[in-house]
């Protein structure tokens, strides 16, 4: 019964990407350099991991020439190749050596640093997207100036694709990494189980979620979780979909799953309450009714698309 949900109706925020990443030619740093010169390659700048967006109430992602980019790059600062489009090469670029951006330099006037996650909700599917990648890629780039295995310093390689250890002793090399995490809406006799967080607005409750721990598949990482959170037996597992979370580097794995004994038994720690809630409530609180009940995130959440969907099923 559960694979009669229905999926979701197209990409979920985070996951319109539209370039090509050209991962052949990211070893080839000849190459490179030539898309780095290149008059028509655009560069993407990010300030404390806030991308540049063009001024206007619709934000859009305002990308600069290698006129502005290059003596950025030029002084070693963390950049990345994000790949083509129509043959034009695309890049991130890290500026927070600045320390007022809007106000002075190159891009004084020409936009707004915004968090992409207050952004969300505005942003369309390709914007999105390649926020996805880049804000992944230049987060990782500096959290990793050092090697994890000997502690010297690391260097970029492989166009922002890869780090490699200086110490010709160790020559580790290191890759972006990307955190699997199960999201997942249990559901019992017409009801759904969503839980609270204590940092929650008043009446939002979300759907369950939770890394996956190391040797564990999909299916036993959601029955542990929503056992451990809200202590709910589940049985079976359906995959629904899933979601690039660039907060920092997620994969969010959406399931919906089925109790098997249904009673709530909070752990305290993940959640601060849990309940089951009938579709008539929850499909109310999908068109914007009985927000003094339950508010569900909103819909460029993959929690949110995995109600609607239970919803809209007939299970």
């Amino acid at each position: 019964m559960l694979n009669t949900i229905p999926g979701p109706d197209g990409p979920h925020a985070f996951a319109g990407n539209p370039l090509d990443r050209s991962e052949h030619l990211r070893g080839k740093p000849e190459k490179i350099q030539e898309l780095l010169a290149a008059s028509d390659s655009l560069f993407l700048p990010y300030w404390q991991l806030k991308p540049l967006f063009d001024p206007g109430e619709s934000p859009r992602l305002h990308w600069v020439d290698g006129t502005v980019a290059r003596p950025f790059v030029d002084q070693g600062v963390n950049w990345v190749f994000l790949g083509l489009r129509d043959g034009r090469a695309h890049f991130a670029f890290d500026v927070s050596i600045l320390e007022e951006p809007e106000r002075e330099g190159p891009f004084a006037g020409q936009g707004t640093f915004l968090d992409a996650l207050r952004a969300a909700g505005s942003l369309n599917h390709e914007d999105a997207g390649l926020i996805a990648q880049s804000k992944s890629l230049i987060d990782w780039h500096s959290r990793r100036g050092f090697c994890s295995v000997c502690g010297s310093p690391t260097e970029m390689r492989q166009a922002g694709s890869s780090r490699h250890c200086t110490n010709e002793d160790c020559k580790a090399q290191h890759f972006p990494r990307t955190d699997p995490v199960v999201i997942m809406l249990a559901i019992s006799k017409g009801r759904c189980l969503l839980g609270r967080q204590p940092f929650f607005p008043p009446h939002m409750f979300s759907a369950l979620a939770g890394f996956i721990e190391p040797g564990e598949s999909l299916e036993e990482a959601v029955r542990r979780e929503v056992q451990e959170e809200a202590g709910v037996i589940v049985g079976d597992v359906h995959y629904h979909s899933s979601q690039p979370w660039p907060f920092p580097s997620s994969l969010m794995i959406g399931c919906i799953c089925e109790a098997t004994e249904d009673a709530i038994d909070v752990d305290g720690d993940e959640l601060e309450e849990a309940r089951w809630f009938d579709k008539d409530l929850v499909r109310e609180a999908l068109e914007g009714k009985r927000s003094d009940e339950l508010w569900v995130p909103p819909p460029f959440a993959i929690a949110h698309q995995l109600i609607r969907s239970w919803v809209a099923s007939d299970v």
